[in-house]
């Protein structure tokens, strides 16, 4: 590369220090060109930035505004369930659902325009919104039925898909204390059970306990 003189424009060879025309300091003035960019550049990056964190945000507010809050009573029995999910061992699930999930009682515009696979609960990754529908305090049994789905819900926070979700809670349904024994006759058992299978099908069918569940307790597990 040649150095250009910035006060006679005269092309040097790139060893000059001086302009042979004028005298001016090639060398200083380079570097001060060089010194403009990197600003510029980074003047450019910031501002970048700074676009797309407002265009998340207003993103995030439309679909926070679109809805209804929580009210108390809908807040506290949330908030019985995620301390439960935490006495059972679920520290990180019930870390998430309690400080970085945002409640929300009705669809938002983008949950709306979309068909859901249940009437219990959505959530929208990775903005941290979930939205709680009012089968969530109708049909499960107790605490429990209803820690199983807000568990659900916090596997879609930390970005895990229908299938992911769906086994884990499945996996661990006894952890939760969430068994067959107790919750079989349930409407939420055979919902989430009937979505389980649909989606996983490799946890109920296996050579030693044929069309039957692979993950009860007497079963030797299996690797899938």
């Amino acid at each position: 590369m040649k150095k250009k003189c910035l006060q006679c424009r005269l092309v040097n060879y790139p060893t000059a220090n001086e302009c042979v025309r004028c005298g001016s300091m090639l060398t200083i003035e380079f570097e001060k060109v060089a010194s403009s960019f990197a600003q510029k550049l980074i003047g450019r990056a910031i501002f970048f930035l700074f676009v797309c964190f407002a265009a998340i945000a207003g993103f995030y507010a439309s679909l926070v505004f679109s809805s209804k809050a929580m009210t108390y009573e809908q807040k506290r029995t949330i908030g019985e369930s995620t301390d439960l999910l935490r006495s059972r061992g679920f520290t990180t699930e019930a870390l998430i659902l309690a400080h970085l999930a945002t409640f929300r009682s009705t669809d938002n515009w983008l949950n709306a325009s979309v068909v859901k696979e249940n009437a219990f609960a959505a959530a929208n990754f990775p903005l941290g919104i979930v939205t709680i529908y009012s089968d969530f305090f109708t049909y499960p049994a107790d605490e429990v039925e209803r820690a199983a789905i807000l568990l659900h819900e916090a596997k879609h926070l930390q970005g895990a898909d229908e299938k992911e979700a769906y086994e884990f809670v499945w996996r661990n349904r006894d952890k939760l204390g969430w068994t067959s024994e107790k919750y079989s006759e349930s409407v939420v058992w055979n919902e989430i059970r009937k979505q389980t299978r649909d989606y996983v099908p490799g946890l109920f069918v296996c050579d030693v306990n044929p069309a039957g569940d692979c993950t009860e307790s007497r079963v030797p597990s299996l690797n899938f």
